[in-house]
């Protein structure tokens, strides 16, 4: 980092952390304020130590209302891809209940991969009807954070790189929950962009890539969905925690954008009393450690005023007048997961996959009963579960290697190896508490294992007229609290595929990874490739249908498969990793061990304390294409089983004013023999422009669906207020009025037309 860059962000510390309101009046009013007359009398009659013990956790996903004026404790439910099981009230021990199975929905990045707002709409109302069923009030997501970082831990669960997608999802995600009785809970604010140290580090964060990338998401589904909370993440942004971060929950969230719900804490994320009440955290998770009795003794003594406390209950008595308890004797009667959901998962899944390369070789034929070698233990893994965090009981997962047999039946012999030895979770390893000659006596015993399921696996292929390598990472690979520490696959699969391509060249390799893989070995010996994700349910289901093509693939990458790691802008400048890992907050927190305050320097001295976004706005495609740097695959790649084709671009107007739409239409048509979906993307480039700007930006996107031989119009619009950069100097947004250029395409690296505007 340069020393123009440090004293910039050193400067951009010294206004974050300051007081002044921001200037820019919010022009949203949540559907919550209507509750407020009623609240005023409720007030009135409850006592200090009532309103106090509503401010942090009762039991481990409980907190507390007061019963004698009939107000129900708040019963939130671990997500965000599925309803996790019940557990012991005070501890993370199931319960072992029958009727908590749940559905397991794709997870994040899955989801953002079908660039469908209604299938997110879809997804949330899955995922509260499953909720209320089991009593529960808030979803503790969408998880839509930025995935700065491919190695991210998180980054299966969080949406996209890209801000405008996320926001389109997030938003659907939050109406389709909120429109089913239970509140969205929109995690994690903000700039929770890595796992390891992620309870200790401090995001240096410049304000303008604050507000126009890693923002966008919580705004639009605080004001264009009426989202009714948000967790507050455990890292802190330019020296404030974000559960005392004032700047971020009152001035932006609450002053700005209107928000009229409650924060809750992330699980052990709270780390102040007399801050976080005045700075806008309402409820403490999961204990009451700084907003107990350590907070009623400083009502008490004067340092809080019980107006405040007013405030942060009022702000969590809104949401409990929105959504209406359900009863004990009226929740858990029926087993979780519905045939509604299962439905809503398949969908989700069957429009998610992406298909990376073909060669011709799919869909497969299956006319002269052709043997099929399966190959890799991704094949028969279940994925609701495996990892740190999030995870789903389920009533069913569909593998790969199920979904195959139920699509193909007696028409193909299939034969299964698994291939190599997964990687299963290991704390001790993680966390560095394991000793270095017990790995290398596990990785000796791994070696000879590998060396045998290689030669089962090659001796099967060679017996094949086709291999499907199902390979990529599991849920121990990518885990919350900590982040991988490359990309490579996992358990030595480059070197298997190598060995199976001599023997066998038809191999179609289908990655089950919720992010992005190195593909430089796995991509020229297969003849086609896939990404599949961690895809629910009836994830096995879909990928049979798309690879026997039942079903077109529609899905688009989300994030860029970069050729190398060291491509991606946080590696390239040297941001990520800053050093040494500590132990988590999370871990800690269900190991019941005091967390430690800081992370140590590496021997370089690098601070693991600190992350410094100095690549600023460049965040995913816009480093790569203002840097023109080469990818793998490019953000919103992904090929059909037909071809389209796009023509005849046109806008209404030729110069569009700072409050007006731009309307731009155009024709697009199937060419090829099968019907199917195709993902349309515009991004916009700037001509001239007086602020710096990334070459381009995605600014919309629709599916559009077309039969073999059908053209349709595509109509899109693009707000030019959408188009605004955020004005460090005058801490509001502010138009760059110049002319631009639409990118009308297939991906970022996939523009089929052109066509010029002037904003005015």
């Amino acid at each position: 980092m340069n020393y123009k860059t440090i004293i910039a962000l050193l400067v951009t510390l010294a206004l974050f952390s300051c007081n002044k309101e921001t200037t820019t009046p919010h022009t949203f009013t949540s559907s919550l304020w209507q509750y407020d007359t009623i609240i005023d009398s409720l007030l009135t009659q409850m006592t200090l130590e009532e309103k106090v013990n509503m401010l942090h956790g009762k039991h481990m996903f409980v907190s507390a209302g007061v019963e004698r004026l009939g107000i129900a404790d708040m019963r939130y439910a671990d997500g965000p891809f599925g309803i996790r099981e019940e557990l012991e009230p005070n501890g993370w021990s199931p319960l072992g209940w029958e009727n908590d199975k749940a559905t397991f929905f794709p997870t994040g990045s899955a989801l953002a991969a079908t660039w469908s707002p209604e299938l997110a709409y879809a997804y949330g109302t899955g995922m509260a009807r499953e909720a209320r069923l089991r009593g529960k009030d808030v979803i503790l997501g969408p998880a839509i954070n930025i995935q700065r970082i491919p190695t991210g831990g998180r980054t299966y669960e969080y949406l996209s790189e890209d801000p405008h997608l996320s926001a389109k999802l997030a938003v659907e995600y939050t109406k389709g929950v909120q429109d089913n009785g239970a509140a969205a809970c929109l995690k994690h604010f903000a700039l929770n962009n890595q796992e390891n140290n992620r309870g200790t580090v401090n995001v240096i964060v410049g304000e303008r890539a604050m507000r126009e990338i890693y923002l966008p998401p919580f705004k639009a589904a605080v004001q264009e969905a009426d989202a009714f909370s948000v967790m507050s993440a455990y890292n802190k942004v330019n020296g404030w925690w974000c559960a005392e971060n004032d700047r971020l929950l009152n001035q932006i969230l609450r002053n700005e954008w209107g928000f009229g719900g409650f924060v809750v804490s992330d699980w052990n994320g709270t780390h102040s009393t007399i801050a976080s009440v005045k700075h806008g955290l309402n409820v403490e998770m999961p204990d009451s450690k700084f907003l107990g009795a350590a907070l009623l003794d400083s009502v008490k003594a004067g340092a809080v005023s019980e107006e405040i406390i007013d405030k942060r209950v009022r702000e969590i008595l809104r949401v409990r007048m929105a959504i209406k308890p359900i009863p004990a004797e009226k929740a858990n009667q029926v087993i979780t997961s519905q045939a509604e959901s299962q439905q809503i998962a398949y969908d989700v899944a069957s429009k998610s996959i992406v298909l990376l390369k073909n060669e011709g070789i799919l869909p497969i034929d299956l006319s002269n009963k052709p043997t099929i070698a399966v190959i890799g233990e991704n094949a028969v893994r279940e994925m609701g579960n495996g990892g740190i965090g999030a995870g789903v009981k389920t009533l069913y997962e569909i593998t790969p290697l199920e979904g195959l047999k139920n699509r193909i039946g007696s028409r193909a012999q299939i034969i299964y190896a698994q291939g190599y030895v997964p990687v299963e979770l290991d704390y001790a390893r993680i966390f560095g508490n394991k000793p270095q000659e017990e790995i290398d006596r596990e990785e000796k015993i791994k070696a000879i294992q590998n060396k045998k399921l290689n030669k089962e696996a090659i001796d099967v292929a060679a017996k094949a007229d086709l291999v499907l390598f199902i390979g990529g990472n599991n849920r121990a690979v990518e885990t919350e609290a900590n982040d991988r520490e490359h990309i490579f696959l996992p358990s030595g699969q480059d070197d298997l595929i190598k060995q199976l391509s001599v023997v066998n060249e038809n191999i179609i390799t289908v990655l089950v990874s919720g992010a992005p893989n190195d593909l430089n070995v796995v991509q020229p010996l297969s003849k086609a490739l896939l990404q599949s994700w961690f895809n629910g349910t009836e994830g096995g289901n879909a990928l049979a249908d798309i690879l026997l093509g039942n079903i077109s693939p529609s899905g688009r990458l989300p994030f860029t498969l970069p050729v190398k790691l060291e491509d991606s802008p946080a590696y390239a400048l040297g941001n990520y990793p800053q050093g040494v890992k500590s132990s988590d907050i999370f871990v800690d927190l269900v190991d019941k061990k005091e967390t430690e305050t800081t992370a140590n320097a590496d021997e370089a001295g690098n601070d693991p304390n600190t992350a410094y976004y100095s690549e600023e706005l460049l965040v995913g495609y816009r480093w790569f294409d203002t840097k023109n740097k080469p990818v793998m695959y490019a953000f919103g790649h992904g090929l059909s089983y037909t071809s389209f084709a796009y023509s005849d671009c046109f806008t209404t107007k030729e110069k569009y004013d700072s409050n007006e739409n731009i309307a731009l239409s155009f024709k697009l048509s199937n060419t090829g023999s099968v019907a199917a979906e195709e993902v349309v993307q515009v991004y916009v480039h700037r001509i001239n422009p007086e602020k710096e700007w990334p070459f381009k930006e995605l600014k919309a996107f629709t599916r559009v669906e077309l039969d073999s031989g059908e053209s349709k119009t595509v109509d899109l619009q693009i707000p030019v207020q959408n188009l605004r950069y955020w004005n460090e100097e005058t801490r509001s947004w502010a138009d760059d009025l110049c002319e631009i250029e639409l990118h009308i395409g297939a991906s970022s690296a996939d523009i089929r037309l052109k066509h010029k505007v002037l904003l005015q």
